[in-house]
């Protein structure tokens, strides 16, 4: 008898699939950092939902709007430290590749608590830090939507920690991998 691992499943504009014991690419943005043409394009778009990520991390890289937090490094250093934190000590994950880029992060990671109490504390924290260091009080600082896709096989996973630790050298900001601080390839 063919029997299925348990799915987690929730909602918000996006479905967000986590079956149990698969990893997890994860990306979220800085709020407003898209503008809304491509938001409207995206949409409409009828392109498959790894296409139309394609399309906006495109324009994540160009970073040609909206906010660029990440670029401070005490910012992008607070975002790191959440990071890193959630692997050790809380353990709700195992992080096997990051990035921190001018206006958004990719994780590869290893679930070992629901993916929402993840994603909420990761943008719980950094958020209410970030914005204590910008002077902002009570103004959003990551966009509510995070992107989520869990991983089919090893080829698919080496290709995902590949795609996040080469961000910064196909956006022009490192010549290599190990140059960007704020990536777990420099680590």
């Amino acid at each position: 008898m063919l029997r299925c691992a348990p799915v987690t499943y929730y909602e918000r504009n996006l479905p967000h699939w986590q079956p149990e014991g698969k990893f997890i690419f994860l990306t979220f943005r800085l709020h407003g950092s898209l503008p809304s043409v491509m938001l409207k394009k995206l949409a409409l778009s009828r392109d498959p939902a790894g296409k139309q990520f394609l399309k906006a991390d495109a324009c994540l890289d160009a970073a040609c709007s909206g906010p660029r937090w990440l670029d401070s490094p005490e910012i992008a250093k607070t975002v790191q430290g959440a990071l890193l934190h959630g692997q050790n000590p809380l353990e709700f994950y195992a992080l096997h590749a990051y990035v921190i880029m001018p206006n958004h992060v990719h994780a590869l990671l290893e679930p070992r608590v629901p993916l929402s109490r993840i994603t909420r504390g990761l943008k719980g924290v950094s958020s209410r830090d970030a914005n204590a260091l910008l002077g902002r009080k009570g103004k959003p600082f990551w966009q509510d939507e995070s992107f989520d896709h869990w991983i089919r096989n090893a080829g698919q996973f080496e290709r995902v920690r590949s795609y996040i630790e080469l961000n910064p050298v196909k956006a022009g900001l490192a010549k290599a991998p190990e140059e960007w601080p704020w990536s777990s390839a420099h680590q």
